[in-house]
């Protein structure tokens, strides 16, 4: 909390006062040029592009598919060991951080990512082609029927979020702990060191850059075909590449409308009201329907998940000629969900601020997944209930017209006109509020962010956002949803790389800070000597000190007579001694102000390893002795101590002589040497 009367920073609009951010002009080039390049060809020569397409994934997945299997399996382990390890009870952000959600409100934001207009499409769609063409198990039987709706659940369900939580950890470890700018390339810093802030860091936000897109391509595409169907079932309005383009140009110009005049609260809020028709409809295809057996098949497909679940996970069909199934099927969702990792993950990790590792992991696995594993088995086994109870024609038309099989399964329950024109307009409004955060996410991909809490420019979310909207375009004419799919399996493999490097990344970040715990156990008997020493306080002194409650003007008084002071003394001598020091007021992005909120002495700051001893006042309540208050009032101040940006020490210098304040910084940055040591002798002297 600020003890310090800042001055306004918002304008007469209320707006942040700053600079608008800078573009990364290397990584918004590159990308801007293969993205547009990629979708003339695709308008010029679609015959070419689908051929080529063809091959390259064809490649792509003779090659390359075993690795899209094992890196998803390894991240999933991945997070799991991560939740369950002593790293599990690091925050995400500095120890004295809470988290800006409560619980309800960051499991309704959880709940929402996992909807969107493609789980409306795959919902019926697969179930169905699994059913009638399953992979290995003989068609049609209750076996393929019992696999069908699992093999949904596995591509739909926890290997995905595993790999939305390992980069909603890692952009939010490093840049809400680590004080780094919220980016893939900061999560590789521990690996390159500073090479990340040049060529091989725009490599990395590029390959994020060109998968987000493509990914989010394919989404938009399905989104598109869903309403242009829906449209067409409500309207009559004709299923054809020129209708889905009016929409898609419909789609970017609200999208554009929310770039340049900030309605994005009110499309937010929209989306939260999809949320609830989406289950508004679960509920009446539920009810309406064979309620008796929906019930039952979904107990059955919690069983079959956790028997199938292992088997699934490394499955690569070695010793059986699937065709082109692990490709339509597999591949494809992995490098979708490889594709979309970088967008979700910081959805993820800006509403995750202050949560530890292992609440973060448990909630995206599980919240989320509830979600879909109840919208899949109501409408996969309601779409199978009708091809086994006669209707065969209905399971071969979806296999035709995937995107028509949801309207045609709505189709065989009552009020059909009205339930259509709900399932319309939610896709419509999934398809508008997915084009503006992902336009948003890419502007921040392509630009230098100060902190994390800027956003890219207006202009550049509208050039992604037509962008986006022609390559969705230009992937329709080449080949419609079967081209999307090819290029998402293309387009993902080069991020996919980068995913191992963010787990090493992360990784070595976490050791590193579990090292640091473990030299203060090395160093702490000499620290508790030099505290037995000390002398300068009687213990009445010292009973009388811990049973003050000072008040903010007393807290600001002693910042400016003895903090302050005796911090710019240790820095004086440390800069005497060829050491770089510094001291002042930081705000909480860690940046020197004069009008911050803490105190800070950091030394080495350029370093790999810097020392930073902060002290955060916190206004508390008084405790009661007794059970009566001891004074007139009910909070008083705490000036607490945090290190290196973020680990509290769970005690409070307030009225700390100047003797006593340079013993327990020295106390500290004699810890620091000693887990400087243990670095040098664990890496050899190669960090």
């Amino acid at each position: 909390m600020t003890l310090q009367a800042k001055q306004s920073n918002e304008d007469a609009a209320g707006r942040p006062k700053k600079n608008l951010p800078p573009v990364n002009k290397r990584v918004f080039i590159a990308a801007a040029i293969g993205t547009l390049a990629i979708t003339l060809w695709a308008f010029f020569a679609p015959v070419n592009a689908q051929a080529v397409l063809g091959a390259v994934v064809t490649w792509t997945s003779d090659w390359f598919g075993w690795f899209y299997v094992l890196l998803v399996a390894i991240v999933l382990v991945f997070v799991i060991y991560l939740a369950a390890s002593r790293y599990g009870s690091t925050k995400l952000g500095p120890e004295h951080s809470k988290p800006e959600f409560g619980l309800l409100p960051w499991a309704a934001m959880l709940f929402a990512a996992g909807i969107s207009t493609d789980l409306m499409f795959f919902a019926v769609a697969e179930p169905v082609t699994q059913y009638l063409q399953p992979p290995s198990t003989e068609p049609e039987t209750v076996d393929a029927a019992r696999e069908a709706t699992v093999w949904t659940l596995f591509h739909y369900g926890l290997s995905g979020w595993g790999l939305y939580a390992l980069m909603g950890i890692a952009l939010a470890y490093f840049a809400y702990r680590m004080n780094m700018p919220l980016a893939i390339r900061s999560a590789l810093a521990p690996i390159f060191g500073k090479r990340v802030q040049g060529t091989l860091g725009d490599t990395v936000d590029f390959a994020a850059l060109l998968g987000t897109i493509f990914g989010v391509a394919t989404s938009l595409g399905i989104g598109v075909v869903m309403v242009n169907v829906g449209l067409g079932v409500i309207f009559g309005l004709p299923v054809s590449v020129g209708s889905q383009i009016a929409i898609v140009v419909v789609g970017v110009g609200v999208a554009t409308l929310s770039a340049v005049s900030g309605v994005d609260k009110g499309i937010k809020f929209l989306s939260l009201l999809n949320v609830f028709a989406a289950i508004a409809l679960s509920i009446w295809v539920l009810v309406a329907g064979n309620t008796k057996f929906l019930l039952n098949a979904f107990v059955l497909n919690a069983a079959d998940f956790v028997r199938l679940f292992p088997n699934m996970v490394g499955q690569t069909f070695a010793f059986e000629d699937t065709g082109t199934w692990m490709t339509d099927w597999t591949l494809f969702f992995w490098a979708w969900w490889i594709a979309w990792a970088s967008f979700v993950g910081l959805f993820l990790a800006r509403i995750s601020r202050g949560r530890t590792i292992r609440q973060f992991v448990i909630g995206t696995l599980t919240i989320p997944f509830i979600y879909i594993f109840m919208w899949i088995s109501i409408y996969g086994n309601s779409a199978l209930d009708i091809i086994r109870s006669g209707n065969r024609e209905f399971g071969e038309q979806t296999m035709l017209n995937p995107e028509g099989g949801f309207y045609e399964l709505l189709a065989q329950y009552p009020a059909f006109i009205i339930v259509a024109a709900l399932a319309t307009l939610t896709a419509l409004l999934f398809y508008v509020t997915s084009a503006d955060s992902a336009a948003l996410v890419m502007a921040n991909l392509s630009s230098f962010l100060p902190t994390p809490q800027d956003d890219g420019r207006a202009g550049l979310r509208i050039f992604w956002a037509v962008l986006t909207g022609a390559l969705t375009v230009a992937m329709l004419i080449v080949g419609g949803i079967g081209a999307l799919q090819s290029a998402t399996v293309i387009m993902g493999l080069p991020f996919a790389f980068v995913v191992i490097l963010v787990m090493i990344g992360l990784y070595k970040a976490l050791r590193v800070e579990g090292n640091r715990v473990d030299s203060v156990e090395q160093s702490l008997s000499g620290s508790l000597a030099r505290r037995s020493g000390r002398g300068s306080e009687t213990w009445k002194k010292q009973l009388s000190r811990v049973l003050a409650f000072p008040s903010g003007s007393k807290v600001r008084d002693y910042e400016q007579t003895v903090l302050l002071p005796t911090m710019r003394e240790i820095a004086e001598e440390m800069r005497s001694r060829g050491i770089s020091a510094r001291c002042g007021r930081v705000d909480s992005e860690g940046r020197f102000d004069d009008d911050g909120e803490l105190v800070e002495l950091e030394v080495d700051g350029e370093g790999q390893y810097p020392f930073r001893y902060q002290v955060w006042p916190h206004k508390v309540s008084v405790p009661s002795f007794g059970g009566r208050v001891p004074r007139g009032t009910e909070d008083y101040y705490r000036m607490e101590v945090y290190l290196d940006g973020g680990a509290g020490q769970g005690y409070d210098i307030m009225g700390y002589t100047k003797d006593q304040l340079i013993d327990d910084v020295l106390d500290k940055y004699e810890r620091h040497v000693e887990f400087l040591q243990m670095q040098e002798n664990i890496t050899g002297g190669t960090e």
